[in-house]
């Protein structure tokens, strides 16, 4: 829209209403008190709008059109092939777009409708977001090859008090996730933490050059040690630390049994991956 339109939709806007929306000096254009007041229902009838039309085309054609997937950086790399698969398989006329961004990105994604489901590890106790677990996966300890962890199946849960443990920076859950599993194996705050990667590739190699050792999900194991012969892993005792991994979608959204289905068809594509799907033994 060009700016004399949009001035003159403003100004009819205002006549309509009886009141003005806007300050307008030589410099700058600025709300009033009347259209601050007035944006917050306006953005309520927008969205509205939106779930009204979302509506529409659930009804008339499930699986069909554009579906935003938001995913997280620590699931995006080692999950996206099998989502990508089933998508092109059972759901072709889908146009799914995907975005990958931290958990607080893609929560106020999921909320301002700029997307519609997500893929991440939960639980999230966020009001307004419904969780569809989807599989619970363990956490494995990388180390290097001369480790004396290395290759074993029985580690406690306890070793991780006194190791040079390597993380994940802020803003990544998989670095919370971590720090609790510290916490309750009885780590110390005062333990060295060492914070030095922005992703899990550039961590395992960290861990290669011989700074310490990580936590990885399992799913992530094969794809970010394989590359390297310096790299060995171990498996803890039962019960292992783990992590749940879901779909979330906006309570009430008008695709909620679409997006049921979906989940269903993404735990069957996953069941081959080294995880646990609810239902399994």
């Amino acid at each position: 829209m060009s700016q004399p339109a949009l001035s003159g939709a403003v100004s009819a806007l205002e006549a309509a209403l009886g009141v003005q929306l806007i300050e307008r000096t030589t410099r700058k254009v600025l709300l009033s008190p009347a259209g601050e007041r007035l944006a917050v229902r306006t953005r309520a009838v927008l969205e509205a709008v939106g779930e009204l039309m979302e509506e529409a085309e659930a009804v008339r054609a499930p699986f069909t059109g554009v579906l935003r997937l938001g995913v997280i950086p620590t699931v995006a790399p080692y999950l996206l092939p099998t989502v990508l698969r089933l998508v092109h398989e059972r759901y072709p006329e889908l146009d799914l777009q995907v975005h990958e961004e931290q958990t607080s990105s893609l929560l106020d994604g999921l909320a301002a409708g700029r997307l519609d489901l997500l893929l991440l590890a939960v639980p999230l106790g966020v009001p307004g977001v419904t969780e569809l677990p989807l599989f619970d996966e363990d956490f494995v300890l990388v180390m290097e090859q001369e480790h004396e962890l290395g290759g074993r199946t029985d580690i406690p849960r306890e070793a991780l008090r006194g190791l040079p443990l390597l993380l994940l920076d802020e803003g990544h859950c998989l670095r919370d996730q971590a720090l609790d599993i510290c916490r309750e194996a009885g780590r110390t705050e005062g333990a060295p933490v060492t914070t030095t990667a922005a992703g899990l590739s550039t961590l395992v190699q960290l861990v290669a050059g011989g700074l310490g050792v990580t936590l990885l999900p399992r799913t992530a194991v094969t794809v970010e040690t394989a590359r390297n012969d310096a790299l060995t892993t171990g498996y803890f005792a039962e019960p292992a630390p783990s992590r749940r991994v879901a779909l979330a979608v906006r309570t009430g959204t008008a695709r909620h049994a679409e997006f049921e289905e979906f989940a269903a068809a993404l735990r069957e594509a996953m069941a081959a991956l080294p995880v646990r799907v609810p239902g399994e033994g």
